[in-house]
């Protein structure tokens, strides 16, 4: 680290693609309370916080850039769908769905906050993603994972049906502290 900055990161990119729904959908965990909602206009303060708290660790840094007119142009559109994970009556985790209709639905955003992981809930989450994109009645589902993100990421991917289909090569400019809290920190 100099002058305060930290250093890139060279990472690669899997592009993932479901062409068919699954046959199959994890079940809701018995043993946890969670509920899954549906925003509507989401506050951007509150976007952020998920963006941060889940996508902290993994380097999710691109929304926390944006300023307040970009992230709510992105987020704020009609057809976009993002939902809250909640576990035990706290926010646990988000997916953000946007749709490029009538071709596809990214799965934009997808993950779990810390105190979710490793509490069988995962695979019902993804799951729960997956039916919510087909939902909007594209030809096919896209996703995309790094080397950055959870090791776990690719292989349930790919265990709950997207194929490979490309990798590239990217760099990640890691947000510093401050950056980080300013962004987050909005009034």
């Amino acid at each position: 680290m100099e002058n305060g900055t930290l250093e890139d990161i060279d990472v690669t990119v899997t592009f993932l693609e479901m062409h068919v729904p699954p046959a199959y959908s994890p079940p809701v965990p018995y043993n946890r309370q969670v509920a899954l909602l549906k925003t509507k206009d989401i506050p951007l303060h509150f976007y952020r916080y998920l963006m941060d708290r889940v996508g902290r660790k993994w380097h999710w840094v691109n929304v926390l850039r944006l300023d307040d007119d970009e992230l709510s142009a992105g987020i704020h559109r009609e057809d976009r769908d993002i939902r809250v994970l909640y576990l035990d009556g706290a926010p646990a985790g988000f997916f953000d769905l946007k749709p490029h209709l009538p071709e596809e639905v990214e799965l934009a955003y997808f993950g779990m906050m810390e105190h979710a992981t490793g509490q069988g809930i995962g695979r019902w989450f993804l799951g729960s993603a997956i039916a919510a994109a087909w939902s909007h009645g594209p030809k096919r589902v896209t996703v995309q994972t790094c080397t950055l993100d959870h090791p776990a990421a690719l292989p349930l991917y790919q265990k709950l049906g997207f194929a490979p289909v490309a990798q590239k090569r990217e760099i990640v400019h890691p947000l510093p502290f401050t950056e980080r809290a300013a962004s987050v920190m909005r009034p």
